[in-house]
């Protein structure tokens, strides 16, 4: 049980609002010496962890990429290309880029999208451009509710979306626990099945949610241009 001050050392860092990468790394170390481990041994089984997760340090090569592509002018090109769509909202964007998002986990392309190859470059500056072609210029407060939007559209579309996918983690998961368990025999199409209608669900209150924003957003800039407050 002593090994669980490890957990305590969480609460801890964080409730006191440190690096998260410190906070984990320093409660992994109090863990493994609690659990009798020498500090070679907690050592080993970082590079072990770090070795058998590489796909995690994938973002140390887009990023880099990203911001290439954002120093020679892909956020304003993604201004200028939703400036042509006269009819599309912010909050029809964002639904639709949810929508975008949700098909393409369902079908297991879960990193064809995200929030550094997609949110923050294209999809959150188009959403921009969108409001400011409507409303003019944006107040921060408004400019940063549509950047969380479209962190959130990205969010939601993926996490209900992916476990339509067969071959998706959480479904492995599942069904190989329910089988050792309980000696039953449950294929991962049934569960995939029966997330449709959770993910048509999520598309349909979400996507309610985005195109919400406009009216937000109206009312929110039309009384920061009055000087007053948003009803």
């Amino acid at each position: 049980m002593i090994v669980l001050l490890g957990v305590l050392v969480v609460v801890i860092g964080f409730a006191t609002k440190r690096h998260p990468l410190l906070v984990v790394g320093a409660a992994g170390i109090v863990a493994g010496l609690l659990g009798g481990l020498s500090p070679q041994e907690v050592l080993a089984a970082f590079g072990k962890g770090f070795a058998d997760s590489r796909s995690v340090t994938i973002f140390a090569i887009t990023l880099p990429v990203i911001g290439l592509l954002e120093r020679y002018g892909l956020q304003e090109q993604a201004r200028n290309l939703i400036a042509r769509f006269a009819k599309l909202t912010t909050g029809r964007f964002l639904a639709l880029y949810l929508g975008m998002r949700q098909i393409g986990a369902a079908l297991g392309l879960t990193d064809v999208f995200g929030h550094a190859q997609t949110v923050r470059p294209l999809a959150a500056p188009m959403a921009e451009g969108a409001a400011e072609r409507r409303h003019g210029t944006l107040t921060d407060a408004a400019r940063e509710r549509i950047r969380a939007c479209a962190a959130a559209a990205d969010n939601v579309g993926r996490f209900f979306g992916e476990d339509v996918f067969l071959a998706v983690g959480s479904i492995l998961l599942i069904t190989g626990f329910v089988n050792t368990t309980y000696g039953t025999h449950l294929e991962p199409l049934h569960l995939a099945l029966w997330a449709i209608p959770t993910a048509v669900c999520a598309f349909v209150v979400h996507g309610w949610r985005m195109l919400r924003l406009d009216r937000h957003l109206e009312r929110e800039l039309r009384a920061a241009n009055a000087g007053g407050c948003p009803v």
